[in-house]
């Protein structure tokens, strides 16, 4: 079966513990590392900044560049 999305990045918007799909895709970019991340592992992002995270230490490191920066 061909999957168009394959290989493409998704858009998201990003909700309180939840996201939805703007623009189909099967993948996003981690906003602090730039790696890759399946939609199906993701697990991690910020509602308020619209950005997704690969890992825990990843939101953490930008959650505390966010508040120093005042925008959290």
């Amino acid at each position: 079966m061909l999957k168009l999305s394959a290989g493409r990045r998704a858009k998201l918007r990003y909700l309180p513990g939840s996201f939805q799909v703007v623009e189909q895709g099967d993948h996003v970019l981690c906003a602090v590392t730039g790696a890759p991340i399946p939609l199906a592992a993701l697990r991690y992002w910020s509602h308020e900044l619209q950005e997704a995270y690969r890992d825990a230490e990843a939101a953490n490191r930008r959650y505390r560049e966010a508040q120093a920066a005042g925008l959290l």
